[in-house]
């Protein structure tokens, strides 16, 4: 068996990478900015060197929406080289190349400093997980009215699903650019969100909101969608009778 560094590895999706790495009987280093023995704050650097000393392939889960991804990847990919990795897998998202938001940019210009890292690559960009849009939804929850961008669908996805898809895709040989990976369902918004309520047990109504930019263009286009690619399995109902049981 080999030894996987996971970035971000105490996080939605590095967490789970990791658990089931190590259930296939891999050696997985959890590296994450608080967490020993591998507490590295990727944007610094400071450390990095002694996580990824004897490594094999690196999984790059961390991301920060609120910058320091380029920097971060920088330092992981210098790392990298010095330490001769054989393989970088990358999570990224649908629609970082139709989509005109900074995060997603972001995203779009790391998987290119991966690309030309000289390493070998692999780059799975998937839909919006299950837990993003709960997240959203609770947010929008807490005012008496629900209010959403009027004319966005979404296609979440089960973050164990992507999991699974990655750790395989990380133990198999580089790949590249592989296929997306979207959900079961593309719902409207108040759709989920009228899900959502039954699940809470909570009562609001639901406004659409109309909104102006290109990156609320780029949603209302469908950007961040993959209908063809619809592989999950997991609808939004059943993540959130696992995660409100007994709420509805």
């Amino acid at each position: 068996m080999t030894t996987i560094l996971v970035t971000g590895g105490t996080g939605t999706l590095g967490r789970r990478v990791s658990e089931r790495l190590r259930a296939d009987g891999h050696e997985v280093r959890a590296l994450s900015r608080h967490s020993r023995p591998y507490a590295v704050d990727l944007r610094e650097g400071t450390g990095l060197a002694a996580a990824v000393a004897g490594v094999d392939t690196v999984v790059h889960c961390a991301t920060n929406p609120r910058g320091g991804d380029e920097q971060a990847a920088r330092h992981l990919i210098e790392a990298a080289r010095r330490a001769g990795v054989r393989h970088l897998a990358y999570i990224s998202i649908v629609g970082v190349d139709r989509v005109p938001l900074g995060y997603y940019r972001t995203k779009l210009a790391v998987e290119r400093l991966i690309e030309e890292s000289g390493l070998g690559w692999t780059v799975l960009r998937t839909t919006q997980f299950h837990d993003l849009v709960l997240q959203f939804l609770q947010g929008s929850a807490k005012l008496p009215v629900m209010l959403l961008p009027a004319q966005v669908v979404d296609q979440p996805i089960e973050v164990a699903e992507v999991a699974a898809s990655l750790a395989e895709l990380a133990t198999g040989a580089p790949a590249g650019r592989v296929p997306d990976m979207g959900g079961p369902e593309v719902r409207t918004l108040p759709e989920l969100a009228r899900a959502y309520l039954r699940a809470s047990g909570r009562r609001r109504p639901v406004l659409n909101v109309r909104l102006v930019g290109n990156a609320y263009r780029g949603f209302r286009a469908g950007g961040h969608l993959t209908p063809e690619r619809a592989v999950g399995k997991v609808t939004f109902e059943q993540f959130l009778a696992g995660r409100l049981p007994g709420r509805g």
